[in-house]
């Protein structure tokens, strides 16, 4: 069975052929369909109770469609790709190598900033998908991982494994982060709001 997410219209995700857990490695039970909450508002996270229909929610996409694009940065040993329309503002890249992604600079990344491996490694930390990368010319291969979606602490469930995204077009192939807060201007991507709307799970 191929594991699949689906944006349902206004609604919740459908998940199906893939398993579920919070980031603490807890579990949830195995069904073969799962609906997910991406309001914000269910009171049984991150399933869907319907509120949904209650608060008004709406899948509307607003993001600035222009900084949906991929840009390069070019350094001596290593190419790399950001597409800021992806971003979910998790932090990795600029907390772990302030030196390559710079905040407030411009160009915000430098690609002779470190060293090559650890510019792999921090990339490769990146749940977007927002960051990938080149070597010699040659794009790196995804890594290989089972489906799996992490619901994270406060954040975005956390999808890998190559989980097809019905629907969405533009949609990283092996892994990406989805709005739970309902907040996100660009839906279904999570792009950071959480953290202004003040979203929590688990309490």
């Amino acid at each position: 069975m191929t594991a699949t997410i689906r944006p349902l219209p206004n609604g919740p995700y459908q998940l199906a052929g893939a398993p579920l857990q919070r980031a603490s490695g807890e579990t949830f039970p195995a069904e073969a369909v799962m609906y997910l909450c991406r309001c914000g508002g269910s009171s049984k996270k991150p399933f869907c109770d319907g509120t949904h229909r209650k608060n008004g929610f709406s899948d509307r996409n607003s993001a600035d469609p222009a900084k949906d694009r991929r840009q390069a940065y070019a350094g001596k040993g290593i190419t790399i790709f950001d597409n800021r329309a992806l971003c979910a503002h998790a932090g990795y890249c600029t907390d772990r190598l302030a030196s390559v992604f710079r905040m407030r600079s411009e160009p915000w990344i430098d690609a002779d900033g470190a060293p090559v491996q650890d510019i792999i490694d921090t990339i490769r930390r990146c749940p977007s998908g927002a960051l990938s990368y080149a070597i010699d010319g040659v794009e790196a291969k995804p890594p290989q991982r089972a489906p799996l979606v992490t619901v994270t602490d406060d954040g975005p469930y956390a999808i890998t494994g190559g989980i097809e995204l019905d629907g969405v077009k533009g949609a990283p192939r092996e892994h990406y982060t989805l709005c739970r807060c309902g907040a996100s201007k660009n839906k279904p991507f999570c792009d950071g709001s959480h953290w202004d709307a003040g979203f929590k799970d688990p309490t």
